[in-house]
């Protein structure tokens, strides 16, 4: 029977979430598995691993094969080369305090590269909402002149126009008669 770790689908549409599973090669991807040895969350940056690492050490040191993306999920939290170097602690090519102490510097420095990213990402977060502030603000003072300015040439228009005095002309009246009127002639239409 061939074994693999894989990944098992739940969660909604375009929000999925997987369990990283032990299976049997045959079993279909939301089918029976053996094992739930962790979770896998891609939908958070940097995606979020939960593995037990003991139990996902256990089963790759029994012969289990993992797909590609747990694989690459292996490989980022040092599973693999962890087994890299318990096979040469078996072959004696290797002192179990080496392999140790090898393992222990690669994950911090591992924990620190991860640090890195998610404060270099909240860094670029915070420096896009105050730059998007800015701009808002910017455009907000703009508005409050444009305003002031129109403001002003109302203002500047009423006051004229209260200073100007009104001259009241009297137009004379016209009277005209029917008989002034010019009189409509009509013309015959040709049919």
């Amino acid at each position: 029977m061939s074994v693999k770790i894989r990944l098992f689908r739940r969660g909604r549409k375009k929000l999925a979430l997987y369990d990283v599973v032990v299976a049997d090669a045959r079993s279909p991807r939301d089918g029976k598995f053996i094992e739930k040895i962790g979770v896998y969350n891609p939908n958070t940056n940097p995606a979020t691993i939960e593995l037990n690492e003991t139990k996902a050490f256990d089963w790759l040191m029994k012969g289990a094969q993992p797909t590609d993306t747990v694989k690459a999920m292996l490989s980022y939290k040092g599973l693999l080369f962890q087994k890299h170097l318990q096979i040469g602690v078996n072959k004696g090519a290797i002192k179990q305090e080496d392999a140790d102490s090898k393992l222990t510097a690669w994950k911090e420095s591992k924990i620190n590269k991860i640090d890195a990213k998610k404060t270099k990402l909240s860094t670029a977060k915070e420096k896009a909402a105050k730059a998007k502030l800015e701009a808002e603000t910017k455009v907000n003072a703009t508005r409050e002149e444009a305003l002031k300015n129109k403001n002003k040439v109302v203002e500047e228009v009423v006051a004229a126009v209260e200073e100007t005095p009104v001259a009241v002309v009297e137009a004379p009246v016209v009277a005209e008669t029917v008989a002034d009127a010019p009189s409509v002639v009509e013309t015959p239409v040709a049919e």
